[in-house]
């Protein structure tokens, strides 16, 4: 490079190079002008733009039956408003204007129970009064529904405004402020049907209530996830720290069939009777699967709905029910077997200064029984008095053959209001005296019949289940599995509370006694004439605690526990009604419904052999009609019959063999080949039927007219006639 060049090239470098350097100091200069003196500033503006940590919901999980259909499940539900602040401040107020009476018109379409008109006067108050929160409607409304309002005009604008809270979502558009909240709303699709056991949500929160979707809320729930939101031109742009993790789903072991079933039978007994609550509780025997659960309480509107979970939950004394566990703890300790006799006289014994009564006294009572026949007959005086025998000097040991048999266990049940059974225990006081617990001398006698015990209809099943299960107690089980994506993430198995409960040879005798009881005791309304049926009727009065039992109306807990079939048990049932007044019988009303569920749950899958619906007027071959032998051959051969020929042929072929079909009583079908007739002539087709008369007469050129249904009885050109030009056939019918 020349030296000249050098010069004039050099001053261009160094005046860029002081620029720059200028520049670069001015920057350093701004930056640290920003950090110090304008620092506070800009974090503000900073955080207007910046929201750290939203939370986000997870979608909850489903509640699904036993055979995967959904009993409780989220969907959206909203609510819309009109902010009429932001449609003025847009500045769309003639737009509004020239959309208002098609937005009403559709409105009201969408909406039937309000007409355009109103819709219009309540649009109008809310512009006039400049409501920045109107609402268009008043409930929520689905998903559905609110498609069809978004797409009206003005509302169909993009929504640019979104903010969270802990109940619901709120989108708003600043041009037409239209404005929705979305909530998370728990759906139903069976509607009511176990509602007190499936559970609720309290309306608008995430939050349960009771049920399975309170104790089990956790997995339900799933767990939030955190996003921060940045605002870049003008718009919220969400970007995900923390994705959410969605709510597992839980199978119960509901059977909506089995529990429409129950629910029908118990209303259905409700009103016939007048009844104030009614409970029925439907369990698998091996497994201790609870396949139903119905607790309907009479309101005050006059109609039955699920209140509370009185099968978890009443504290009753169980009445007669409890007599099989007294009679259980006698042959258990060996006290006494089948043979025992006791004396009950004409229906009224002493008892300690207080009178004993059967329930038919006043016809005389039952006299001497035997130890299955007190069962039978639901002797009062009978249980008692063998209890009494045994137990008088030593209470404690026959409630200990009580707990023994499982019915105070706290079987955990997995619902509010839950709780186990209230049997108390004697105890001698300083004396030596059974005086404990306010033991008398009567407490035993009456304990021995259902009463001086609170016992929950959830555990007098488990015990009844534990009987037809060869003493094998189960715990009540409500859930069986978590799933999540299809994969199964958690197993209930069965759980087993006791491997027996009582002597195998002690179960044998009570499931014998407790078969009887239906074929020929007190409980054959609960029987069925399709199977063996076995269970215990119950009629106590109920107690109002300190008031005593005599206290106005008289009040019945009427109940009937068993299993069916008694022979091989499959599910066992108990069902509890608890009514005001006279008539009250356990076995005539509880176990009418009873009936109606094992036969309604065992119809669904009862194989009976077809031989026995055979009578005299049974058809056991099928109708053939003459003509197309082949034809008729296929199909009598894939039905299954064998029919009598003198021919051979194949419908495949299209060669078909002609001739008559006859029968031999009930036995055998015969099909015999008839030479036909030439072309020229009309043949016979009298027993044939339409399809195969109308192709002989047709194909030999002759028009055909039919009348009536069924196979030929009658034709109009005889057989053997000569065929001429414009012959017309006309072919009678009969079935």
């Amino acid at each position: 490079m020349s030296k000249f060049e050098h010069k004039k090239i050099m001053p261009r470098y160094s005046f860029i190079a002081i620029v720059m350097a200028l520049v670069a100091t001015g920057v350093v200069g701004k930056t640290l002008y920003i950090m110090t003196a304008k620092h506070d500033y800009w974090m503000e503006v900073a955080a207007r733009q910046k929201k750290d940590s939203v939370s986000v919901k997870p979608n909850r999980g489903n509640i699904l039956s036993c055979d995967g259909q959904l009993m409780a499940s989220s969907l959206p539900k909203f609510r819309i408003y009109m902010d009429f602040k932001a449609l003025s401040d847009a500045k769309n107020d003639s737009l509004w204007d020239a959309n208002l009476d098609t937005i009403c018109l559709q409105l009201s379409q969408i909406f039937p129970e309000k007409t355009a008109a109103a819709f219009k006067a309540d649009l109008e108050e809310g512009r006039a009064k400049m409501s920045r929160h109107w609402p268009v409607w008043r409930q929520r409304i689905d998903f559905n529904t609110f498609s069809e309002v978004r797409s009206l005009p003005i509302f169909n604008m993009p929504f640019n405004k979104e903010t969270a809270t802990n109940d619901c979502i709120v989108r708003a558009s600043y041009r037409s402020g239209f404005s929705v909240e979305e909530y998370n709303s728990r759906q139903r699709p069976f509607g009511s049907a176990a509602g007190r056991t499936v559970g609720d949500m309290y309306l608008g929160k995430d939050s349960a209530r009771f049920g399975l979707e309170l104790s089990y809320d956790s997995i339900l729930r799933g767990k939030n996830g955190i996003i921060h939101r940045r605002k870049i031109l003008n718009k919220w742009l969400d970007i995900m720290d923390t994705p959410p993790v969605d709510g597992a789903d839980i199978v119960t072991t509901i059977d909506v069939g089995i529990q429409d079933l129950c629910e029908r039978a118990v209303i259905d007994e409700l009103k016939l009777i007048n009844g104030n609550v009614g409970v029925a509780i439907v369990m698998e025997v091996k497994t201790g699967d609870i396949k139903a659960i119905v607790n309907m309480e009479k309101c005050a509107d006059g109609e039955y709905r699920e209140i509370k979970n009185h099968a978890v939950s009443d504290l009753l004394e169980p009445g007669s029910v409890f007599k099989t566990a007294s009679i259980m703890v006698c042959l258990d300790d060996g006290k006494c077997d089948t043979t025992k006799r006791v004396e009950t006289g004409g229906g009224v014994w002493p008892m300690y200064k207080r009178q004993m009564k059967d329930h038919n006294w006043r016809k005389g009572g039952y006299g001497t029984l035997t130890l299955p026949q007190t069962l039978h007959f639901s002797s009062n005086i009978g249980v008692s008095r063998i209890v009494d025998e045994y137990y008088h000097n030593q209470p404690d040991q026959f409630v200990e053959g009580i707990y023994r048999l499982g019915l105070a266990d706290d079987l955990h049940i997995p619902l509010m209001g839950s709780s186990p059974a209230v049997i108390r225990k004697p105890f001698k006081d300083k004396r030596g005296k059974w005086t404990g617990n306010r033991w008398s001398d009567t407490a035993l006698p009456w304990m021995s019949i259902g009463y001086e015990t609170q016992v929950p209809p959830i555990s007098t099943l488990t015990f009844y289940n534990a009987i037809a299960n060869n003493g094998r107690m189960m715990k009540p089980r409500f859930v069986k599995q978590v799933v999540k994506n299809g994969e199964v993430i958690a197993d209930y198995p069965p759980t087993v509370l006791h491997e027996r409960i009582a002597k195998p040879e002690t179960i044998k005798k009570i499931q014998t006694i407790l078969e009887q009881v239906v074929s020929i005791g007190l409980g054959k309304k609960a029987g069925s004439k399709s199977f063996k049926v076995a269970g215990k009727t119950g009629t106590a009065q109920i107690s109002h605690g300190t008031a005593g039992y005599h206290t106005g109306t008289m009040q019945y807990l009427l109940s009937f526990a068993g299993f069916f079939p008694a022979n091989d048990p499959r599910y066992s049932c108990i069902v509890c009604i608890q009514k005001s007044g006279l008539p009250a019988s356990g076995g005539g009303m509880s176990g009418v419904v009873f009936h109606h569920i094992s036969e309604g749950i065992l119809a669904q899958n009862l194989m009976l052999d077809v031989k026995e619906s055979r009578d005299s007027t049974s058809i056991l071959l099928p109708d053939v009609k003459d003509g197309n032998l082949t034809a008729a051959n296929y199909v009598l051969n894939y039905l299954g019959f064998v029919p009598n020929n003198n021919w051979s042929g194949s419908y495949v072929d299209g060669n078909p063999v002609w001739g008559k079909a006859a029968q031999n009583g009930n036995k055998e079908i015969s099909l015999s080949q008839q030479s036909q007739q030439s072309l020229g002539t009309i043949p016979d087709v009298v027993g044939m039927g339409a399809r195969d008369a109308v192709y002989q007469i047709e194909r030999r050129g002759v028009r055909v007219r039919l009348r009536g249904r069924g196979r030929v009885t009658k034709q109009s050109l005889e057989p053997g006639h000569q065929i001429k030009k414009g012959d017309i056939c006309e072919l009678l019918l009969e079935v």
